[in-house]
């Protein structure tokens, strides 16, 4: 199960990035920072359940950040 997540969030993440490298999205477009809180959320509980406490920090910072990027305006 950890691992599916880890796997899902990963493509999530790695979407929006390249999405944004080819210039098909900005960093302000919705579809980009939800792909990057949602994969944050699962790579950071799939990192857990995986006891990898270094990437649960930074999936959770990622995600933080990324809510942040949501709620403001």
């Amino acid at each position: 199960m950890a691992n599916w997540l880890n796997y899902i969030g990963v493509a999530m993440i790695l979407i929006a990035f390249i999405l944004l490298s080819i210039k098909t999205i900005s960093s302000e477009h919705p579809a980009y920072k939800w792909l990057n809180f949602v994969g944050a959320g699962f790579t950071c509980v799939g990192a857990y359940m995986s006891d990898v406490i270094p990437f649960v920090i930074m999936e959770a910072v990622w995600g933080i950040v990324a809510f942040y990027s949501i709620i403001r305006k």
